[in-house]
C-alpha cells in the first residue's frame, strides 16, 4: 500500500500590536487609501520590543499541538521556514524544538523567503515518505519588520510579522487524503528584482528590503499559475474539484489574479492579506489556520496552496486536509 503524508492540525499565532495605515502615514508619506487601492492591506500586526521569530514560532507550534490533540513528544521533524532567524545559526527551529520539549524529532529551518511554506512542506512530506519519522510539525514563522527600510513606502506598507503552523502524519491507508501533489521552482536571474541588501557574507548587516514591484506582479501571476496547473495534473484533478484556493497573502491583485485564472467564484478563495499584509513564510499557514478555526475548511476539503517570494523562487500544492 502507497505512504502519503496527512495534513492533521493547523495553529497560529500574531503578534498583539496591530499597526494601521492611519498608524503609518503618521510617519510615512501614505496614506490608508493609497495602501489599499495598491494591496488591499489595512493593517497589520508587528512584533513587540524583544519578541523574537522563535517566540511566534512556538506559540503557533503549541496551538497546531493542541488543535492536533498531540504533544511535543510525538514529534519526529521539525522545518521551520522563516527568512528571518533570531539568530546566523543556530536555527531557529532549533530553539522552538528546546523550548517545545521535543526532543525526539531533528529540527533545522528551511530559506524561501514567501514560498519559504511550499518548500518546507515539500521538504517535510519527503521525508515522513522517506521513513524518516512519523510526525512533522512544519512552521512558517517571520519577523519580517525587522528587514523594512521605513522611509520606503513602496515596501515597508506591505508587510508584517507572524506564525503558522501545521501537522503532517504519515499513513498507509490515506483513502485519497493528504498531500496530493506538490511543485518547486527557482529562477535566479531574478534575484534582482526582490532582495535585501545586506547578510552575514556580504554586508555584516541584516539589509533592508528592495523591490521593483511592478515586475514582481508581471512575473508572480504567470508563474503562480503554470505552477498551480502543474500540480492540478499531477494530482489528476480539475480546478473545478479544488474548495479552497488557500495563496500567499502579498497582494490582493494577485490573489484575485489566481482566483479568475482557476475560474473559481471569489467566496472559495481565503484572503487575509487586509488584516495580516504580507507575513511571508507565514502568510499561507495563517490564512489556513484562521479558514480552519472560523468553520470554512473542514476534513475532507481539497485545499490549493501556492507562493512566490525572492529568489525568485515559487510553488504550489493540493492537499486533501484532515483525516479520512
Amino acid at each position: 500500500m502507497n505512504k502519503s503524508v496527512l495534513m492533521v492540525g493547523s495553529g497560529a499565532y500574531l503578534p498583539e500590536k496591530i499597526l494601521t495605515n492611519d498608524d503609518l502615514a503618521t510617519f510615512v508619506d501614505t496614506d490608508d487609501g493609497w495602501i489599499k487601492q495598491r494591496t488591499g492591506i489595512a493593517q497589520r500586526h508587528i512584533v513587540a520590543d524583544g519578541e523574537l521569530t522563535s517566540d511566534l514560532a512556538y506559540n503557533a507550534a503549541i496551538n497546531a499541538l493542541e488543535n492536533a490533540n498531540m504533544t511535543a513528544d510525538d514529534i519526529d521533524v521539525i522545518v521551520l521556514a522563516t527568512t528571518t532567524p533570531d539568530d546566523t545559526f543556530p536555527a531557529t527551529a532549533a530553539q522552538v524544538q528546546n523550548r517545545l520539549g521535543a526532543y525526539n524529532a531533528f529540527a533545522f529551518d528551511v530559506q524561501a523567503v514567501c514560498a519559504g511554506f511550499v518548500y518546507a512542506l515539500t521538504v517535510a512530506e519527503s521525508l515522513l515518505l522517506a521513513n524518516k519519522g512519523r510526525r512533522a510539525l512544519v512552521i512558517g514563522a517571520e519577523s519580517f519588520s525587522k528587514l523594512l527600510d521605513w522611509e520606503d513606502r513602496t515596501t515597508c506598507v506591505l508587510f508584517g510579522d507572524g506564525a503558522g503552523a501545521v501537522i503532517l502524519e504519515a499513513s498507509d491507508d490515506a483513502q485519497n487524503y493528504g498531500i496530493l501533489s506538490s511543485a518547486l521552482y527557482t529562477d535566479g536571474r531574478h534575484r534582482d528584482i526582490l532582495y535585501v541588501d545586506g547578510g552575514p557574507s556580504k554586508t555584516g548587516s541584516v539589509g533592508h528590503v528592495r523591490m521593483k514591484g511592478q515586475d514582481v506582479f508581471r512575473h508572480a501571476v504567470e508563474k503562480l499559475a503554470s505552477s498551480m496547473y502543474a500540480v492540478i495534473e499531477q494530482a489528476g484533478v480539475s480546478e473545478t474539484e479544488i474548495d479552497w484556493l488557500i495563496p500567499h497573502q502579498a497582494n490582493l491583485r494577485i490573489i484575485d489574479g489566481m482566483q479568475k485564472k482557476l475560474g473559481l467564484p471569489a467566496d472559495r478563495v481565503v484572503r487575509t492579506v487586509s488584516e495580516h499584509a504580507n507575513t511571508s513564510a507565514a502568510s499561507i499557514p495563517l490564512a489556513l489556520n484562521q479558514a480552519v478555526s472560523d468553520g470554512r475548511v473542514k476534513s475532507g476539503h481539497l485545499l490549493a496552496f501556492e507562493a512566490i517570494g525572492g529568489g525568485l523562487s515559487w510553488g504550489a500544492a493540493l492537499v486533501r486536509y484532515g483525516r479520512p
